[in-house]
Formats: C-alpha cells, structure tokens, sequence
C-alpha cells in the first residue's frame, strides 16, 4: 500500500508539471506575432509568498510638534539638515571602481652536493677485528664514504587583469563605539535565466561620506565584496561536481 500511494502522487506530480507545461507551450503559440505582454500593476503585499522586510531601525525619537514653526525636530526635510547616512536604517550608495592591473614572474634555482669521508685507522687494536666481523673485509682507511647531490628548480607567473564599476546601495546595520558604521548591501539583476548578484559588506567613517552620500570601495575596511552570479549561464560554464571531487582527491 505504501508503494502504491507513492506510485500515485509521483504519476499526480507528473501529470501536473505536463499539463502546467502545455499551458505554457499553448500561451506562447497564442502570442505569436504579438508584443509581449506586460503585467498588471498590483499591491505586492498582496502577491502569494510576500514577506515583509525586517531591516535594523534606530531608537524612535520623541519630538515636540510645533504646527506654526517652519523648525521641525526630527524632520528630514529640515533646513540646512545633513542628509547624510547615520543612524541605522540609513542608506548610502557604495562606488566600486576597481582597476587592477599585475605582472609577477617568479623564477628559482637551487643546487646542492656534498661528500663525506670517514676513515677509522686506529681504535685501540679492535680496527683488526672489523675483517672477521664483515664477511668480505674491510679497509680501516676507507671506513665510510658518502655522497648527496639534490636539484630543484621552479617558475611561476601570475597575469590579472580587473575593471569593475558597479554602483549599490547599503544599509548602515550597527554603530560601533567609536562612531564607525557597519553597511551591507545586496543587489540582485535577472535578465532571462541568469540572476547577478552584487554583494558589499564592511566598516565605514561618517566623515568619509562625501556630501552625496556615496562613498568609495577604497574606504571601506574590511571590505568583502562579491559579484558573480547563479542560473543556466553560470551552470554550463561550472566543470560537472564529480570532475570537481576528482580534481580534489585525485593525486595525480
């Protein structure tokens, strides 16, 4: 009974993903020849699977309102107010600009040899009993004799050439002690089947937010940036996981 229950729900399972298929395949047979249809405009707290976003907010501040003074306390549109990040939940926008050029070339050569000689001609008689001791005899004056000799050489070159410039928003996370800012940004772009994705995370100085509320890459400590991306693209051009655990265990 148990088989036969999990028979059926894989042949639903099937049956559901052909038919949502053939839908599919019939609507795009039915736009031939047309422009494509662009989505209705919809409340997106209404969408199916919509989650609320939980992001880090400052303290709430309590504000004296004054209806008849221009001044208003805590406003952002105040006169003359420094509109530049913070406090948490502010954002700045990150410039990256990375022109990174090297040329390393590398070249070592070491050789090394060495000989030893040892000869015992006299030890207190005993060197005479050595022949007895030794079935084929042995030469008190070339008692020990050795020689070593070792070669290596290695080369190596690295070429790496960068050109990034990429614009993202981050949000101030934490406030440290010292006055500093934690930011993290993420930015996702899906064009057809392939999403990048833009990652911007580190420690900041207000006083390096220039008046535009930006801020370069090169100011940031501890900067961890990542830029890449997921989807058919970036599945053709990654090797298939067994050549990757080859290339791991094999030792050759």
């Amino acid at each position: 009974m148990k088989h036969l229950k999990t028979f059926k729900l894989l042949t639903l399972g099937t049956l559901t993903a052909l038919s949502l298929s053939a839908c599919n395949a019939v609507d795009r047979l039915a736009s031939i020849g047309e422009v494509p249809r662009q989505s209705a405009i919809q409340n997106p707290t209404a969408v199916p699977g919509y989650r609320p976003v939980s992001m880090p907010m400052p303290a709430p501040e309590l504000t004296e309102r004054q209806p008849n003074s221009l001044w208003a306390g805590g406003s952002r549109k105040t006169f003359f107010k420094d509109q530049r990040a913070k406090d948490i939940g502010d954002i700045l926008t990150v410039n990256i600009d990375i022109a990174d050029e090297a040329n390393m070339k590398n070249e070592t050569k070491r050789d090394r040899s060495a000989t030893e000689d040892s000869a015992l001609t006299n030890a207190l008689g005993f060197e005479g009993y050595l022949d007895k001791i030794l079935p084929n005899g042995v030469n008190p004056a070339a008692l020990i004799g050795g020689e070593t000799a070792s070669s290596n050489a290695g080369k190596g070159e690295v070429k790496r050439n960068e050109d990034i410039k990429l614009k993202v928003a981050a949000t101030v996370n934490q406030i440290l002690p010292n006055g500093n800012m934690v930011i993290t940004g993420n930015q996702e772009v899906r064009v057809n089947f392939e999403n990048r994705v833009l990652n911007v995370t580190g420690v900041i100085r207000p006083e390096d937010i220039s008046i535009e509320n930006t801020i370069p890459y090169e100011k940031i400590a501890e900067a961890r940036i990542s830029y890449g991306g997921r989807g058919q693209i970036t599945d053709i051009q990654q090797p298939r996981y067994g050549q990757q655990v080859l290339d791991v265990i094999s030792p050759f």
